[in-house]
């Protein structure tokens, strides 16, 4: 389906009217993501695509092109500042992620790590992947309310991740409250037990790298822990890389995986649609990306201005925050057309944000395609339907548009 591009139409005196900062000020208060906050966005593109909040000193890209503008220029706005909210103003001696970092930096760090994730190695990754979708999917009793959370998003990335990482696959529940534990406003666990378990799961990667490292195995972490000399990485750098692996390779999938498949019983007669053309892979390839752009599995990251710079026709200084909006973005009708706030699985072309772009396109973007669609073709070939059972609890997280839980019914073929 080609997707007509058609300018939104002009801003209400209503939405004029309304002071910035008081408009822009939900998106700092973490409650606000656990509702629908997609409305609210596009209030903020009605007055549009870069916005300011005086009070806090932020600029907010709210719109498609401003997002892209300003992930594409990393020289200008930088990531080793802090990309959430609540890094504006921290200095780091290091930086804690491979997303804190910029070119060249970040591109060495790409090209180790780049190996374990080509298209190539991915594909042959599906029979296991499959292996595990079925067994899941086996266990899920139709007609029964089934929480879609618990038995199907958070088990398959993490057995996955754990099948990349060499680590054993029993041990997931551990890894994903080590993955909780860091992911700001994914719990409501106290601050003592999400730092000890940080620091638990920091000591388990490094420790089994180091195992690797005497005896390697052929795996992601063997392969990281025996870089040459010259390109080896020091301890707190294989820290930095196992620790995104392990939490940003689930995180983003899991919230891809619930979400989507609570906008598919949300809206009446799309699985019946997409069952009824399931043996066409392509078509089941298009919705994946569909449910990507709807989900928006991280909702904002942070960059900052390394001098002075322009945005949308405004004049940005040094040392401004930019935080840039993926989920209002991936609604923008300047790009996705007057249908952008309805979901369309056969929409295409699809140019959404869910896993960034530039520099920091999520090197993860293949497997985590490749886990939804598996798992959606078992779906579609057992159940003939699916439907909400009870309402959906979303996590105050700015960061991950996080599912807490999903009861959802399927029905039987």
């Amino acid at each position: 389906m080609t997707v007509a591009r058609e300018p939104p139409g002009e801003p209400t005196e209503e939405l004029t009217g309304e002071p910035t900062d008081d408009l822009l000020e939900p998106l700092f208060e973490p409650a606000f993501y656990a509702g629908d906050p997609a409305s609210h966005f596009a209030r903020l593109r009605a007055r549009g695509g870069l916005l300011r909040h005086a009070g806090r000193g932020v600029w907010v890209a709210c719109g498609h092109p401003e997002v892209v503008a300003v992930s594409r220029d990393p020289a200008t706005f930088c990531s080793r500042k802090g990309v959430l909210v609540s890094e504006i103003g921290v200095d780091y001696p290091s930086p804690p992620t491979m997303m804190h970092t910029d070119p060249p930096e970040h591109t060495r760090y790409r090209q180790l790590v780049q190996p374990g994730f080509r298209p190539g190695f991915v594909r042959g990754l599906e029979p296991g992947v499959r292996e595990r979708v079925r067994a899941l999917v086996d266990a899920v009793e139709p007609g029964t309310p089934t929480d879609v959370v618990r038995e199907l998003a958070v088990p398959l990335p993490l057995q996955v991740g754990s099948d990349l990482l060499g680590m054993p696959e029993d041990e997931w529940p551990r890894f994903f409250r080590w993955s909780e534990a860091v992911i700001p406003g994914a719990t409501d666990w106290p601050e003592d037990e999400r730092r000890s378990l940080a620091a638990e799961m920091v000591a388990s990667l490094l420790a089994l790298a180091a195992e690797r490292r005497r005896r390697p195995v052929g795996d992601l972490v063997s392969a990281l822990a025996s870089t040459e000399e010259g390109d080896g990485l020091a301890d707190q750098e294989l820290a930095m890389f196992l620790v995104q692996l392990l939490v940003a390779g689930n995180e983003t999938t899991r919230n891809l995986i619930s979400g989507g498949l609570v906008a598919l019983a949300e809206h009446p007669g799309t699985w019946e649609v997409l069952r009824d053309q399931r043996t066409d892979h392509r078509v089941l390839e298009v919705a994946v990306e569909e449910l990507l752009r709807w989900t928006t599995p991280v909702v904002a990251f942070l960059r900052t201005t390394t001098g002075p710079a322009e945005l949308a026709g405004q004049a940005l200084g040094p040392g401004e925050p930019v935080l840039l909006l993926y989920a209002s973005a991936n609604r923008d009708a300047r790009v996705f057309g007057t249908d952008a706030e309805r979901l369309v699985p056969g929409r295409t072309p699809n140019p959404h944000l869910s896993f960034g772009f530039g520099p920091h396109f999520c090197i993860g973007a293949a497997l985590a395609r490749l886990e939804a669609r598996v798992l959606l073709e078992e779906l579609l070939a057992r159940f003939a339907a699916v439907s909400p059972a009870g309402p959906c609890r979303r996590t105050p997280s700015p960061v991950i548009a996080g599912v807490a839980a999903a009861p959802l019914a399927f029905t039987a073929a």
